[in-house]
């Protein structure tokens, strides 16, 4: 065998076992024992099981500058680093729907119980790259397990734009209790507008008119959220609507339709 083809098997050797020290870390510990670059590194050599991936992990976590940054970038981008193709951005992907499935069915298949960080763990990796507003609705039973999630919205959100009506509509149409709001600011600052709390306080009046009971709404921004119900504005808007409610039969019918009328 001439020293050529020596060099090509050792090296051979060399990055398998690599790739099974890397797998074999993992396993006994799990990944906070990994540097951000070696776990794009185990994902890249998921495409291509072969192929020795470090100095890409490497110039990946340069150009993007964490391991977030990496997992989010753009296909056409990933792919302008040398040595990084089609079959090793499989494991990038394939990790993030992985992830989203399991949160899906974690947020499924147990009670909501009030943790607005449940509901934000579950849908900021569908939210993230969002570059629209995106109005969703979460419909719950009188159990508070989550039957069904629904955008009903898309575009700037304001009060013309959100229609109490036809979410009513669709919490009679499934048999809920009780919903939960989530929209993204595509800023990346979740702090809600004045249009954020004016929407948030007729849709909490509308519900309450049908017996339904908002438990928060949630404004996802980058990596962080505002809750509602976790500042205590959700209470807030259902003690409104209780000192409206003891008003006038007359007084409390007119305003309803308003409300049901948008």
């Amino acid at each position: 065998m001439d020293k050529s083809r020596r060099g090509k098997d050792r090296s051979v050797r060399h990055r398998g076992g690599h790739r099974e020290r890397l797998r074999e870390k993992f396993l006994k510990g799990g990944l906070s024992a990994f540097l951000d670059y070696e776990v794009i590194e185990l994902l890249l050599t998921l495409g291509t099981p072969r192929k020795d991936c470090k100095q890409q992990a490497k110039d990946a976590l340069m150009k993007f500058r964490s391991l977030r940054g990496v997992l989010e970038a753009p296909a056409d981008e990933l792919l302008r680093i040398k040595g990084i193709g089609p079959h090793n951005i499989f494991g990038l992907r394939l990790i993030q729907d992985v992830s989203r499935r399991f949160l899906k069915e974690r947020m499924m298949s147990k009670p909501y119980c009030h943790s607005s960080k449940e509901v934000f763990d579950y849908l900021y990796h569908s939210l993230r790259d969002v570059k629209k507003e995106q109005f969703k609705v979460l419909f719950l039973d009188a159990k508070n397990h989550i039957l069904e999630g629904k955008t009903v919205f898309e575009g700037t959100v304001d009060t013309s734009a959100v229609y109490p009506r036809e979410i009513v509509k669709e919490a009679l149409k499934c048999d809920a209790s009780s919903l939960i709001f989530v929209h993204n600011h595509p800023s990346g600052d979740p702090e809600p507008s004045a249009s954020d709390r004016e929407i948030t306080r007729e849709l909490v009046f509308a519900a309450a008119v049908m017996q339904l009971k908002v438990l928060d709404h949630i404004i996802i921004g980058n990596n962080c959220y505002f809750s509602f119900a976790d500042e205590g504005l959700i209470e807030e808007y259902g003690i409104m609507f209780h000192d409206f409610n003891r008003r006038s039969h007359e007084e409390r019918m007119q305003v309803g339709k308003i409300l049901l009328q948008k």
